[in-house]
């Protein structure tokens, strides 16, 4: 049996994993110890569908220390304009090169990929069989905690009937091996996934009229105009998130709140007769709406329970099937929902969002805390557990918990310095930029700061009253 000395082991070399441990070694001389059962690093992006891409710009997404993409702007499609979104290939692909060419460079990083822990002090290979024994110095880092189910790895929760063609949506790119062409292609789920679907579907040349498309709820959708990192959106960016606090502040409900986003061009929805009733934080074009809304076959009643030789049945009612039909699972929740814990627990992290939707940044301001706080209760103090929201209602603590952490990193000097410094901080260093003979701008973030106790204490009312 081997054996291996290490300061931190790292359960997981997914996004969360990997932007831990490159903040932690470059805060810190530690040796670090990264296991996973994959061959490569990058975590569920390894068995993403061909034409997933992130919905957030690239900007935002990876480890601190090297840049994913190239800081341009997309010149076509539905994203022309805005920042662009890395594909999954190159998420991927990055994260290869960022083991490769940043953290075994160190040379302070053991690297055992096809392995997995068996409890946290021995690693097994899933090639050999081999075991090391691993001696944990200071602590046991459980990065795979919130990670995501994925349509590659689910199991439907509906009854499918012998001859019924049910395919996760990486099956679509490998229609050109089918032998015959679907009459229908059936879409099944709300989320992102679903939408990234019928997306490429439309983008692929399927006639709208083609596509069924069974949504259980609707979900509000953050207009992606309002996310980007350069300088020149500036009004769009701070524009929306002072417009956010002040709906947070003045809201009467959950339901006014979203309204009131919308009518300030922050969210958006694919069908504006439907009110939503779901929000995940998918973020998106108005060109992606757009392309959406071409789609009109939409069926609304529920969730499907069984797809039969002749009928898709639902919660709510049954809608006839066509034995061609193509159906496209997209119900995977990336999101299950988990209970929060504390991030800090004596010898054991166990990283979570500390600001949502960002868990790159949550994972690397952990990592950095860790390096620089001292004791459980002050580190979780910097990093409370922001619960993901699951309905509009738990949408109210989320954002209780997430100015509490954005106004208890400022009041920290060395935190506030680090996170305007940050690769993953994108909107810190454009407020950081504004010239400060620039009336105008200077006014939005001074309103922005000052509305933050208002928008709280409005939270905490109608969280209460929920």
């Amino acid at each position: 049996m081997h054996h291996i000395d290490t300061d931190y082991l790292v359960i997981g070399a997914g996004a969360v994993g990997m932007a831990f441990a490159d903040t932690i070694l470059a805060e810190t001389d530690a040796h670090v110890t990264i296991v996973d059962r994959q061959a490569r690093p990058g975590g569920h992006w390894n068995d993403a569908y061909p034409f997933v891409a992130l919905h957030q710009p690239s900007a935002f997404y990876g480890v601190n220390s090297l840049p994913l993409g190239e800081n341009r702007k997309d010149t076509h499609g539905v994203n022309a304009g805005l920042y662009e979104l890395a594909s999954g290939a190159e998420v991927s692909g990055y994260y290869d090169k960022v083991m490769r060419q940043k953290l075994l460079p160190t040379g302070r990083v053991t690297w055992l990929p096809m392995s997995e822990c068996r409890g946290e002090d021995r690693v097994v290979s899933l090639m050999s069989g081999e075991e090391t024994q691993v001696t944990v110095r200071r602590k046991v880092v459980a990065s795979a905690h919130n990670s995501p189910v994925i349509p590659a790895n689910h199991t439907p929760r509906f009854t499918v009937a012998e001859g019924a063609r049910v395919v996760p949506p990486g099956e679509l790119a490998r229609l050109w091996l089918a032998p015959e062409r679907p009459d229908r292609f059936v879409v099944l789920g709300a989320g992102k996934t679903a939408m990234d679907a019928v997306g490429w579907l439309l983008a692929m040349g399927t006639p709208a009229e083609a596509i069924q498309w069974i949504k259980p709820r609707e979900s509000w959708l953050i207009n992606r105009t309002t996310t980007q990192p350069g300088a020149e959106f500036f009004d769009a960016v701070f524009g929306a998130q002072l417009a956010q606090m002040r709906a947070f502040a003045q809201g009467t409900s959950p339901e006014d709140i979203f309204a009131r986003l919308e009518a300030a061009g922050m969210m958006l929805r694919i069908d504006p007769a439907v009110t939503p009733t779901m929000f995940h934080y998918a973020t998106i074009s108005e060109g992606e709406v757009a392309e959406l809304r071409r789609v009109t076959d939409v069926v609304r009643k529920g969730r499907v329970t069984a797809i039969g030789p002749s009928e898709i049945v639902l919660e709510e009612g049954t809608e006839p099937a066509s034995a061609k039909a193509l159906y496209i699972d997209c119900t995977a929740s990336a999101v299950e929902p988990r209970a929060p814990q504390p991030i800090f627990q004596g010898d054991r992290i166990v990283p979570q969002l500390v600001r949502v939707p960002q868990p790159c940044f949550s994972a690397a301001l952990i990592a950095f805390v860790e390096a620089h706080y001292e004791g459980d209760d002050a580190k979780n103090a910097l990093c409370r557990t922001v619960p993901f929201p699951h309905d509009l209602k738990s949408w109210l603590t989320t954002n209780i918990i997430n100015i509490m952490n954005q106004g208890a990193w400022f009041a920290d000097e060395r935190l506030g310095t680090w996170i305007r410094q940050s690769r993953l901080d994108g909107f810190g260093k454009i407020a950081a930029a504004v010239d400060r003979e620039d009336a105008e701008r200077t006014a939005i973030l001074r309103d922005l700061r000052a509305t933050g106790p208002a928008a709280v204490a409005n939270l905490m009312r109608l969280a209460s009253a929920a």
